[in-house]
Order: C-alpha cells, then structure tokens, then sequence
C-alpha cells in the first residue's frame, strides 16, 4: 500500500472513531440520563466493538473522553487534594417550625426581600463528589471529605454513567475554560440488593445501608469493582471560576439545575420551584409520603433561595451557608428506659447531661446512650430516672431523648437536676444570660484541660500518635501538663515513672508530640480551640492572615470580610486573641518551634499589596486569557470571585462585558479595564 493509500486509510478511521464516539456519547445520555434509550443493546454493543478495534490498530485515535476508556487500571492509593472551593455542611431542621426560624434568621439580614423563591430538590443519601471539567473534559473527581481536602478518585468517578466523561455541547459551541459540578453519588436500591445477595452466597458480610455500600465503593482501588457495582449520580450546584465559553451563566439555582442538564448530567427530576415557605412545606409533606416508592432512598429535603445574588449577600455562618437548608425527614424512634443520667464537661466549659439507656436497636446500631443537650432540654422534659423515653438519632447520627412517656413514669421516680457545680472540679458552675448552655468557668478545670489537650491531639488538628486519655489523665493528676505548651517540655525522663510506661513506648510518644511541630499553621489554629472556629474556618483564615501574628493584629472587620466566616467568628477570634493567657499560650508554643507561620509566610503582607482585595473578571480581554489575568490577582494577594457583590472591589471590564458590568455600576464598584489592572499589578 502506497504512503499516500496509508494517509487516506489513516483519515478514515479517525473520522469513523470520531463519529463512533459522538454516537455511542449520544447513546449512553439516553440510555443512563434520560432514560429514553435510543439505539438496541446489540447494535450499540457493535459499535463499541467498533470502536475498540479501531483503538487497537491505531493507538493514536484514543482519547479521554472515549467511551471504552471509563475503566482504568488499579491504582495503589487515592491521593489527597485540596478542593477549590470549600464544601460545606448544610444546616438541619427536622420539622416546619425549624424550616421557619431558619427563614426568620435569613430574613431578619435582608429585611426587605420578604418571602424569596427556593428551590427543592430531594436530598439523595449518598457521597458527594466534586467534578471538575477543563476544556469540557473531566480531569478529576474528588470525595467531599473535610470540607477542605477530599481524595481524588478519578478513576472511579469515570465508571459512572451518568457522569459525562465530555460536556454537552451543541456544535461549534465551547466549553467553559474550568468549571466544577457537585453532587451526589449513590447506589439505586435494586443495585444495593443485588450486591448484598452476591455478598450473601460468598459468605461475604452484608453492607448496612446503600450509602455506606457507595462510600465503600467509591474508595476501592480497582475502578472494575467500581464499575460493577453500577453507581449512579445525580447533580446539584455549577460553579464557573473562570469564565463560560458558550454557555450562558446562570444566574439562579432553577438556571443552574437547567444548566447542568443541558450539559449532559443527570438532574434529580423531582425538584420544584417553590415562591413560599407554605409551597415549600406541601413539598416537604407530599414527599414524605411519596419517598419510599423511589429508586433511591431520600431522608429529607434541601432548600436552596434561588437568586445566586441573595445567595452570595447572604453568605455562610461558621459551618453553613446561610442559603440553604435541609429539612430532614423524622428519624426512627424507639422507646426505652431511662437508668441514668451523667454529665459531661467538654473543653469550653459547657456541661452536657447524657442519658444512660436499657440498650435498644436503632438505625442498624445499638444505642445505649443520648445526648439531652442542656438544661433547657431538661426542664422542657421534666425527665425522672425510670422513665420511659423515645430515642432517635438526630439526623440519623447522633442518638437523642425526644420526649418522655409519663404516662409509664414508676411510683416515687426522682426529678433529675442538673448539678450546681461542677462534677469534675466542684467548682459552681453558670448559666450565661442568652446562651443555652451552663458551664464550667474554672479556667484549671481539668476536664476543660483534658478535653483541650485530646483536641489538640486529635487527627484534623496536630495529629498526635498514641497520646490517648489513659496519658492525658495521668500528666493532668500528676501536674506534668497544664496546658498545650507544656506537652513540648515533657521528656522520656519525665514519662517512664508513670504505670505502664516504658522506654520504648515513653520514646515513641515523645517523638510524635517532637513530630507535631511540624504541623502546618491551619492545623495549630484549628487545634488552639477557639469557640466557633472548626477545620474548615482554621484554613480560610490562615489562608488570608499568614500568621499567628497576623491574625492576631486583624480587626474584626477585616476577619468577617473573609468568604465564608463573617461577624460571629470574626468576634470570637478577636476576643480569643485579647486574652493575656492565650497571648502566652502563643509565644510558648513559638518557642517551642510550633509552625505559627504559613510555609508561603515569604508572601508577607508586605509584599501582597491586593490582599484583602476581591476582584471579579468579565468579558474578554485584549491579550489576557481569563485564567492568567487571575493568576497575576491572586500572585499579588488579591481573590477573584465569579459574581459581584457589595464586598467586590475591583471589576475587570473586558469585550462583551454583560450583566457583571451592570452590576457593578449599580453598586458603585470600581471597574478597570486590562490596562488599568496591568498598571495596578505593576505599581503593587
């Protein structure tokens, strides 16, 4: 065959695999999203078959977003990698009366929006993932984790069918630059019976529920397992960071649902667009009822404001953003004896009766104990030691009393009170006007010592190997340790005299609390305790004050200002930073060589002249590209957003500018044009 009969054969079977891929992309969307099957399994297997003999004889045609190339090789471990932006948490209600405080909160900063539309969407019980496409191409897929960092599972999150290895697009339209997809993977309830009927005839013991069956498959190491097991995903939220290409931004939840459709995922087909908490409510109860006939299972409702620009006004509390809810489903409830109850002093001081329970199945577990939360809870249960109480657990976790049957209450059962004083320390205890909860205020308390040094130590914070509460307790009795600091004077002198200690063991954890000191600035001031401030919030502020320092000096208005922490923590912070013991708290563990600082530090302050600042892009540049206009931002300190707000600074005006532009005339911000910003990252 001549050199030019090879170009010729070589060109047909790259446009005969291009077409085979377009077909079998079109064909798999209606088959798993629509679920309007569009070609016969036998001639869609053909054209597979087709396409992977192509493949074969000519290596170069495979691409990525092939369809014979969703399962890979096994992989030895996932790796941890750091979201873009956080996930967080939803905050929940468990009935009407809490989905309408919710309102009330949200309402009472925007007192002039009244009753705005919501989305509902059923909340799937499953794992969330974030998907991030480049070009239109799916790069990675990571498991929520944290909140901060997850595990990339690449891999596996291409065996789901309903996740597009490519995004829909219409031809000749591009792609968004970047933009990320959230949502939930899970197991269909046949799936996760058939599974469990296989596991069965091997002996093999049963999964619990289909959401742990689809968090354990997400995190196998062979994506064929993953593929076998036949997850399955719905999508929720669309961000785009950085530009649209040829897709229309949305500009509400409902757009961004359509959105996403359009796309090519899967979008939950129950949701609703609801104009009123009372729209709201016959959704919840109508589905309540509804649910259990799903493919899948539901515990509850997620209630979203529509308007993205409400959305981000609103912003987020220390865990939630304040936008969006779930209304959760009421959780099974089982009766059982109260036998006791004992208190519980955490690390801030705050007292916690627990309820020592005849033990009782619940939710696939047995409880034997329930939190009773404060002594609010308490008196609004009028409980006595013998009663007969319900137990639930509180967003299908945590076990609590939800209400007593008195009708059973024995003869001569005894009112219980909580303690005056303090059942660790003795010291009286206090019930600060407007808070909840009674505490313990005796600052050398030792379970407040005791609880603080097991945070400091726990994983998410300095990580300490093998420094449990049988050594706490101890170095606490003896007067070895008072507080954090003195963990980094101890010595393997200090630990052999204590029961059971030996040179090796006395060695090994010397040497974990020596290795703690490397532990990055988010870390130490997510293990410093400070009230309010969790992992997630830790990370934002070290993000944006390098250093204790730093911190330290920031004013309350400049801590709220961060995306995601606002007035509450930002007060707890300061407060905590103004308190002379927690200032020589600080310069002891400096001392001691404990990271205060963030390993970028040599990007001070100083020389990050737009720290602080927020910028939004817009339009096309003259000679920048979108991605490398927000590199020079963020290089100099400042934060690029994808909307304007009242907190946005700067608005980077380029061609076909649109409604950001709008925007942000009407709120009196700042525009510059790329010039104007080259000048401004020069002068910086």
């Amino acid at each position: 065959m001549s050199q030019q009969a090879k170009e010729q054969a070589r060109e047909r079977a790259r446009e005969r695999a291009k077409e085979l891929r377009s077909q079998l992309q079109k064909a798999s969307y209606a088959y798993y999203v629509l679920d309007a099957p569009d070609l016969p399994d036998s001639v869609y297997d053909r054209l597979y078959r087709e396409l992977q003999d192509l493949e074969t004889q000519h290596p170069e045609l495979l691409t990525p977003d092939s369809p014979t190339q969703r399962i890979g090789a096994p992989v030895e471990q996932f790796n941890s990698v750091r979201h873009n932006i956080p996930l967080y948490s939803l905050e929940n209600a468990f009935d009407s009366d809490e989905y309408l405080g919710w309102q009330a909160r949200w309402q009472r900063l925007e007192p002039d929006v009244g009753e705005a539309p919501a989305v509902a969407e059923l909340k799937i019980d499953g794992n969330a993932l974030a998907l991030t496409y480049e070009d239109g191409l799916l790069v990675r897929g990571v498991t929520r984790g944290d909140g901060i960092a997850g595990e990339d599972i690449t891999p596996n999150v291409r065996t789901i069918r309903t996740i597009p290895l490519r995004l829909h697009m219409a031809p000749g339209e591009s792609p968004p630059p970047v933009v990320e997809i959230r949502g939930e993977a899970f197991l269909p309830l046949d799936v996760f019976a058939e599974i469990n009927q296989a596991r069965a005839a091997e002996g093999t013991a049963l999964f619990a529920n289909p959401r742990n069956a689809a968090a354990g498959t997400l995190r196998q190491l062979d994506a064929r397992v993953v593929a076998e097991r036949r997850l399955d995903f719905f999508a929720y939220t669309l961000l785009m960071p950085e530009g649209t290409g040829d897709v229309t931004p949305p500009v509400d939840q409902w757009g961004a649902l359509e959105c996403l459709q359009s796309l090519g995922f899967r979008v939950n087909p129950h949701r609703q667009l609801c104009a009123s908490a009372a729209a709201v409510s016959d959704y919840y109860q109508q589905w309540d009822e509804k649910r259990h006939d799903l493919a899948y299972l539901t515990d509850g409702v997620v209630v979203k404001l529509n308007s993205f620009e409400l959305q981000d006004r609103l912003g987020f509390t220390n865990k939630f953003p304040r936008w969006a809810i779930a209304l959760k489903y009421p959780a099974e409830e089982l009766p059982t004896i109260l036998e006791n109850v004992t208190v519980q002093v955490g690390r801030t001081g705050a007292i916690t009766p627990v309820a020592e329970l005849r033990p009782v199945q619940l939710a696939g577990t047995t409880v034997t104990r329930a939190t009773l939360h404060n002594a609010d809870r308490l008196a609004e249960l009028d409980l006595h030691l013998g009663d007969t109480v319900i137990v639930r657990k509180a967003g299908e976790i945590i076990p609590e009393v939800v209400r007593v049957l008195s009708e059973l209450r024995p003869d001569n059962a005894q009112l219980y009170r909580l303690p005056s004083t303090c059942p660790v320390c003795g010291q009286p205890v206090v019930k600060p006007e407007g808070e909840a909860v009674t505490r313990c205020v005796n600052g050398s308390c030792p379970a407040i010592l005791q609880g603080s040094l097991r945070h400091w130590a726990s994983r998410d914070a300095m990580d300490i190997s093998g420094l449990g509460d049988r050594w706490v307790q101890q170095w606490i009795e003896q007067g070895m340790v008072k507080s954090v600091a003195d963990l980094y004077a101890l010595t393997v002198d200090d630990l052999l005299p204590l029961e059971r200690m030996g040179q090796q063991l006395a060695t090994k954890l010397i040497g974990a609390i020596a290795d703690s000191k490397q532990r990055p600035w988010p870390k130490v001031l997510y293990g410093l305790g400070i009230r309010l401030v969790g992992s997630t919030n830790a990370q934002l502020l070290a993000d944006n004050f390098p250093s204790a320092a730093a911190l330290s000096q920031a004013e309350e208005e400049a801590i709220a200002q961060i995306y995601g922490i606002g007035p509450e923590i930002a007060q707890s912070v300061r407060q905590w930073f103004q308190v002379p013991a927690n200032q020589s708290l600080i310069e002891r563990l400096e001392s001691a060589g404990l990271q205060l600082k963030s390993t970028q530090q040599a990007v001070s302050s100083q020389s990050q002249p737009l720290s602080g600042k927020s910028f939004v892009l817009t339009g096309t540049l003259p000679t920048l590209k979108r991605s490398e206009a927000k590199s020079r931002i963020e290089a100099a300190g400042g934060r690029v957003s994808g909307s304007v707000s009242s907190k946005t600074n700067y608005v980077v005006i380029g061609e076909n500018a649109g409604s950001k532009q709008a925007k942000a005339e009407e709120l009196g911000i700042a525009q510059l044009t790329e010039a104007d910003l080259l000048a401004l990252l020069a002068s910086a």
